[in-house]
């Protein structure tokens, strides 16, 4: 009798290690999930974050070139966006063709990099500021 009272204990005992190994997988999984969710989600705001500060950074430079429609600055100037955000925007005169001026912006916000380029036109005669194209590259 006491031969078979051992043997229950150890398949109860093995049944609780299973069952106990079962369990810690699962909340390890979980774990998982919740702090990959919790990093994709924080990924997504980075980028709009970047996305918004280089958009206001070519904003600055239709704004630089509607005061001076000769405004050129090729190396670039920054312009402070919120708090602790910068955009880097360069500002270059015929090109890609004469008469007109291309705008790049490019912000960074947690290894996520944004950049806008608006080609701009002016015409001669009323000296008005037409957006010719306005992309995101790469």
């Amino acid at each position: 009798m006491e031969h078979l009272s051992f043997n229950k204990g150890q398949t109860f005992l093995a049944v609780v290690l299973f069952i106990g190994g079962i369990v810690t997988v699962a909340g390890l999984l979980i774990a998982f999930f919740a702090v990959t969710s919790l990093d994709t989600g924080y990924g997504v705001a980075a980028a709009f974050n970047a996305e918004s500060a280089a958009t206001a950074g070519a904003e600055d430079g239709l704004l630089q070139l509607d005061r001076d429609s000769q405004f050129s600055n090729p190396s670039g100037y920054s312009v402070a966006v919120g708090t602790s955000t910068t955009a880097e925007v360069t500002v270059t005169q015929n090109s890609p063709a004469s008469g007109e001026a291309t705008i790049l912006s490019a912000a960074t916000v947690s290894f996520h990099t944004k950049k806008i380029q608006i080609i701009v036109s002016e015409n001669a005669s009323t000296g008005a500021i037409n957006i010719v194209s306005w992309t995101e590259v790469q």
